[in-house]
């Protein structure tokens, strides 16, 4: 958990405290292509967290934007859908059990 912390600081500016894991994703089918010309198949840990401090910035290397968004407005965003997936399970009240997929 510590490494989520100091990714979330790194990349944003924000202290965060972890209160859970959401679940651990990847699929196959979601290959990265990077420029450099590495390929690779995703895989990652999603967290929960909690906002302690800090002030965000958007100088990450792996950031476009840092900003709050009300829950209500998240389904018109435009996200990818392997994203959507772990903010839905993050917000879901009835999931008790990280996601393991």
């Amino acid at each position: 958990m510590d490494t989520a912390v100091r990714e979330v600081k790194e990349e944003t500016g924000l202290d965060v405290e972890i209160e859970g894991l959401v679940g651990t994703y990847t699929d196959p089918r979601h290959v990265m292509a990077y420029d450099d010309g590495e390929v690779r198949q995703q895989f990652s840990l999603c967290f929960k967290g909690r906002l302690v401090g800090g002030t965000p910035r958007e100088d990450g290397t792996e950031t476009k934007a840092v900003k709050w968004v009300p829950i209500d407005m998240i389904a018109g965003l435009q996200i990818h859908p392997s994203m959507r997936l772990r903010i839905d399970h993050a917000l879901d009240p009835a999931r008790t059990d990280p996601y393991l997929g």
